[in-house]
């Protein structure tokens, strides 16, 4: 083999890294964000916000299972 030829396959799977690692971050960067990415509270909230953004749930049963999330959250001393 050239040394030529040799640059050029260097360069081939090169292309193919950069390529595969950009469709790679692509699709990371597509997913929704996390529940405090998105200020939706916190996970638990978050969640069920997205459920809700979805279509999996109706109104009345995002309302409910909101109300019992937040009648379970523990409630910090303040300093």
């Amino acid at each position: 083999m050239s040394l030529t030829t040799l640059l050029v396959w260097a360069l081939i799977v090169a292309a193919a890294v950069l390529v595969a690692g950009a469709y790679k971050r692509e699709g990371a960067d597509r997913r929704a964000p996390s529940a405090p990415e998105a200020g939706l509270g916190n996970g638990a909230e978050g969640l069920l916000a997205e459920r809700f953004a979805r279509g999996e749930i109706d109104d009345e049963e995002y309302a409910r299972r909101l109300a019992v999330l937040r009648s379970h959250t523990p409630k910090l001393p303040l300093p």
